[in-house]
């Protein structure tokens, strides 16, 4: 693995720990409220306490999380980062002087070392009389063991390297508007990596100390500022502008620039991407619309981050999130914020300024954003997934070519054999707002806040044996949903369950493996037995039976075909001029065998394009093509 799918893989880690905050955010806000006037005191008081007992132990949450994250949530690894800073509490609360205490970035340390570990040792193979101590359980030996003697150094280590961040926090600080300016520039390059959990960690969570009343030592700007720092959010303030504002009035940029028969479309999906991005502040499906398309309008947008940054912090603004940069979180925390109002006008003319800068952009320099032409679109298929994932898994490079498969809030994250496979142009058609290839196997693949939901429905395709067959396109053309055929046989499935196409060119291809059972004499269809026993007739137009001489075949009965194999060419403006319709549906007559039915987006395809149809059968395998 390369050091940047290393990276990615870690990043992605570290972020599961902190899908917790919203929780603690939501508890402190609720003990802000005058509970004692209402003669309930207790419920503030718990709340109060219950928030901030998850920021306490933070550490822990880290460590566990990493672990997970690392192991594809094995919970022998999870369970033996739980030791690890279990142990290395005791061990400095009782050998050291008060001032070494559970850090997030030793949970980090112990995480990933009870990760890495797992994947290294959870099959090994002891002498019988040790055999007990094997396996898994050999993880939760070596963890503890080294978590012991990691302790035991951080004794003497661990001061020094507190001092060493709270230097970096100080020269940070010294920096004063620039330094923030640096930061806002560096979070937003690193979104297109998904790195950017990595940075915001060590400057969320890291850098800064505060005591509290109480005694507890806090590290790093969102705990400090949910602890009550005077000094604290200034490295969250910026954010609330672009997410809030600016990445929303990209996305009606991106409406309003689109082609009018494509706007309705592009304006449902993007107004619900505006609004997600507004309320949470989950903003890459925005980005990703115009990341690949106009690098150099993603640098003016990074450049834009990091004046707002400055901005927010000449301004004496402080203001922080649990969460992410948006309105909830606005309103949750506004009652530990300072100067916070003043974000909603800078919000304002960011969002003015984002929205008629990119305008002229996408229409100046003719940047191909969703809707500006017909294969950028992102389709709505998302009450489809599960009929979705296995098209999705297909276009991945197949079953085989997925070594693990993880999600974040907005894409896949993804480690495969051969990063070639991937069917960049079937992604993009099935609702892909962009792919990342980092090398070494390691790719990204922004799906939305719909990721995890694609991811669950891959990973049980991975986990079961199924018999599928994949469909590619017959022709280049439209695809229709088979209900739109102009014929009522095959609009109500009479002849059989599928597909139909309106070709654009005059060659038809064979849509799967399989053998030409029977030819047509005029032609214009024929039928294909696939090697799993499902029965695929192929029909050239509607009333074409009659339309002698304008059909060449180039298979005969009894030949075995392939995916992408020419068939039959035919005259298309001979068709086009005397048949009923060109519509030409692909129908597998033999319905009854099949379990669930699978279709890519209606929209145009090309020829031999994989998958547009993919079924599951009911019995198993019986001499499929591998």
């Amino acid at each position: 693995m390369n050091w940047l799918g290393s990276l990615q893989q870690l990043g992605r880690a570290v972020m599961l720990p902190t899908m917790v905050l919203p929780a603690a955010a939501i508890l402190l806000s609720v003990g802000s409220l005058p509970w004692d006037a209402w003669g309930l005191k207790v419920v503030g008081e718990v709340s109060t306490v219950a928030g901030h007992g998850i920021f306490y132990f933070l550490p822990y949450l880290f460590a566990v999380g990493v672990a997970l994250g690392l192991s594809n949530q094995a919970g022998q690894a999870g369970l033996a980062a739980l030791a690890g800073i279990v142990i290395y509490d005791q061990v400095t609360r009782n050998f050291g002087d008060g001032t070494v205490q559970p850090a997030s970035l030793i949970g980090i340390i112990l995480g990933a070392l009870a990760g890495v570990t797992h994947n290294r040792f959870k099959s090994i193979k002891l002498p019988e009389i040790l055999q007990f101590f094997g396996g898994s359980r050999f993880v939760l030996l070596i963890v503890g063991l080294c978590s012991a003697l990691f302790s035991f150094f951080m004794l003497w280590i661990a001061p020094i390297l507190q001092h060493a961040l709270n230097a970096i926090a100080t020269w940070e600080y010294s920096l004063g508007g620039f330094g923030l300016f640096i930061y806002g520039v560096l979070y937003r390059v690193l979104v297109a990596f998904g790195l950017h959990h990595l940075l915001n960690n060590v400057f969320w969570f890291q850098l800064g100390t505060y005591e509290t009343a109480d005694g507890n030592i806090v590290q790093g700007d969102l705990p400090r500022f949910f602890a009550g720092d005077p000094t604290a959010g200034y490295f969250m303030a910026g954010l609330f502008p672009i997410m809030m504002f600016a990445i929303p009035a990209i996305a009606f940029a991106i409406i309003q620039e689109a082609r009018e028969d494509l706007k309705p479309k592009i304006k449902k999906t993007f107004l619900t991407s505006a609004l997600v991005c507004f309320l949470t502040g989950v903003s890459e499906q925005i980005e990703f619309a115009f990341l690949f398309a106009a690098p150099y309008l993603f640098i003016v947008h990074a450049v834009m981050s990091g004046l707002a940054m400055w901005i927010s912090y000449w301004l004496d603004i402080r203001h922080g999130f649990s969460y992410s940069a948006g309105i909830i979180d606005y309103i949750l925390n506004f009652h530990l914020s300072e100067n916070a109002w003043k974000l909603i006008p800078i919000g304002i003319l960011y969002g003015l300024v984002y929205y008629f800068l990119f305008r002229w952009a996408i229409r100046t320099f003719k940047i191909p954003t969703p809707g500006r032409e017909e294969g950028s679109m992102l389709e709505d298929w998302v009450g489809n997934i599960p009929y979705q994932a296995p098209l999705i898994l297909e276009a991945l490079g197949g079953k085989e070519n997925i070594v693990q498969v993880e999600a974040c809030i907005t894409r896949l994250r993804l480690t495969v054999h051969n990063d070639r496979l991937i069917d960049t142009a079937a992604m993009k058609s099935m609702g892909s707002a962009g792919l990342i290839k980092l090398g070494g196997g390691n790719v990204q693949v922004v799906f939305g806040t719909y990721s995890e939901l694609i991811r669950e429905e891959i990973a049980k395709l991975l986990e079961r044996d199924l018999q599928q067959v994949l469909f590619c396109a017959p022709v280049q053309g439209k695809m229709l949903p088979i209900e739109e055929v102009p014929d009522q046989i095959f609009a109500a499935k009479l002849v059989g369950d599928g597909v139909a196409f309106v070709p654009e060119k005059g060659e038809l291809v064979s849509p799967v493996y399989g053998t030409i059972m029977h030819m047509y004499p005029t032609m214009h269809a024929l039928g294909i037995s696939t090697r799993e026993g499902l029965e695929v007739l192929l029909h050239i137009g509607i009333d074409t039976s009659q339309l002698k001489g304008h059909f060449e075949a180039f298979v005969q009965e009894g030949d075995t075909v392939e995916p992408g194999q020419l068939l039959i060419k035919f005259d298309l403006a001979v068709l086009r001029a005397e048949a009923a319709s060109l519509t030409t549906p692909m129908v597998i007559t033999n319905p009854d065998r099949v379990k669930s039915w699978s279709f890519a987006p209606f929209k145009q395809v090309k020829k031999g394009q994989a998958s547009v149809m993919s079924v599951v059968l009911y019995d198993r395998n019986v001499g499929g093509v591998e």
